[in-house]
């Protein structure tokens, strides 16, 4: 019995290292402990969302691009790491200049990120932790942009934007509404999980491209009507909503950035109703006006309703998180056929998915946010409903506005001098081949492009 109870506490001991070498571990100390666990495992589930990109992208486009788009995937997330290290963290989140002026409009200091090795007195977490979680968050707009890339340009455009973006272009936006000295954020802007921040500018970024790489050979006929290019594989559309899915509640639910109260629950539990309302919205509205109910407007709405409830999720009621999903399921909709009629190609629908519904969630605070919420955070006021003033709203409508130029003038000029430079986009007889080959000199699916070449 003596012996069963000393190998018990020995193991104890192993699992629970406070028990072992703190006989009363401050309360502070636990709470920071807490944070950091929950925190580092909500970044993990945003790092994860990259398999959801990797088959979103390669099941929307052409089974002859798919080993391209696996493999410049976690390519571009290990350079965004290094740039990010680099300098995008210290741009974004640097506090050298707090006390200048120019703060407000970029952060500095913390070039090359050497942070302590554990938490410091007084702090919530470690920035080892907030570092990794704000990089996840960095990725993922990077990926999205990506989408006005697809089946179309050449693997050094992505080698060079990768850095562009994520020295230029995404700490900018981050600095303003996340960070404490950010313009917007002491006006009171409310972006909880990165509506704007993340989705909206990676979107912006992707019509950019889109725009100066101009449309797939095939895409549109002289005319102006449209050839569908549908993905080769649909299920990969779906695992990668779903895979999605999963990952978006370490990006919202995961913004609390703390254990506390357990706000982080309330945050979880709008995303879901978020997600489910464009989902349901998305089917129902193609259905109804094209008499099929479309698979991919389906996955499209409930990937624009996440996109959506992200800025809104920790400001809104629930009500108020399924009718802002159910928007978005629409709006995403009518979006796609938009950018279709325009002619501008967008393989992914990173346009309609990130730009259109970020645009409507970031807006969406200005109507739904209740003022007892945005108390609780301390981040601006309750919307129109809740208050009757159109203040919140103006605010929102600023934050959109500003960011969303400053994100399309930067990526036109960054990606115009590119096109000039070193050009965009691979030859007309390399996208005909594939960029698996053209690019790589491998088939992403070997057996079936050997079986098709056999047959040619």
């Amino acid at each position: 019995m003596v012996k069963k109870l000393i190998l018990s506490l020995g193991a104890l001991s192993l699992l629970f290292p406070a028990l072992a070498f703190a006989d009363d571990p401050s309360a502070a100390t636990l709470n920071m402990g807490l944070n950091s666990i929950w925190v580092l495992v909500a970044a993990i589930l945003v790092i994860l969302m990259q398999g959801g990109f990797i088959l979103l992208e390669s099941g929307s486009t052409r089974m002859k691009n798919a080993g391209h788009i696996a493999g410049k995937t976690i390519f571009t997330v290990g350079l965004c790491t290094l740039v990010y290290w680099a300098v995008g963290y210290a741009f974004a989140f640097g506090s050298d200049n707090a006390e200048n002026s120019i703060s407000h409009l970029i952060g500095w200091g913390g070039a090359f990120f050497s942070p302590s090795v554990a938490a410091g007195e007084g702090e919530s977490l470690p920035t080892t932790v907030f570092f990794i979680f704000q990089l996840a968050f960095a990725a993922v707009s990077l990926s999205i942009a990506w989408g006005g890339f697809a089946e179309r340009a050449k693997l050094s455009a992505y080698l060079v934007f990768t850095v562009l973006f994520t020295a230029l272009i995404y700490p900018v936006i981050s600095h303003w509404i996340w960070s404490s000295s950010g313009w917007l954020f002491t006006k009171g802007a409310q972006d909880y999980a990165g509506s704007t921040v993340v989705h909206l500018t990676g979107a912006i970024a992707a019509f950019a491209a889109t725009v100066l790489l101009k449309p797939r050979i095939g895409r549109f006929n002289k005319d102006g009507s449209a050839n569908e290019i549908l993905g080769h594989n649909q299920v990969f559309g779906a695992l990668s909503v779903l895979i999605l899915w999963v990952g978006w509640f370490g990006f919202n639910a995961g913004s609390a950035l703390s254990v506390g109260d357990g706000f982080f629950g309330y945050v979880a539990f709008n995303t879901q109703l978020g997600a489910a309302g464009g989902a349901v919205a998305a089917m129902l509205i193609s259905w109804l006006v094209n008499g099929k109910a479309d698979i991919t407007t389906t996955l499209n709405g409930a990937l624009a309703g996440l996109v959506a409830i992200t800025a809104t999720c920790a400001f809104v009621d629930p009500w108020a998180a399924v009718v802002i999903g159910l928007v978005a399921g629409v709006l995403v909709f009518f979006s796609t056929k938009f950018f279709e009629k325009i002619k501008v190609d967008d393989p992914i629908y990173a346009l309609s998915v990130h730009g259109a519904a970020g645009i409507w969630g970031t807006l969406a605070n200005g109507i739904f946010a209740t003022d007892v919420l945005a108390k609780k955070l301390n981040v601006g006021v309750g919307g129109l409903i809740d208050t009757g003033s159109w203040h919140q709203l103006w605010v929102q409508i600023e934050s959109v506005v500003v960011c969303g130029g400053y994100t399309l003038v930067a990526s036109f000029i960054l990606l115009g001098i590119m096109k000039v430079v070193m050009g965009l986009r691979v030859t007309e007889e390399q996208e005909i081949i594939g960029l698996d080959l053209s690019e790589h000199g491998t088939f992403g699916y070997p057996e079936q492009m050997k079986k098709a070449q056999q047959n040619m």
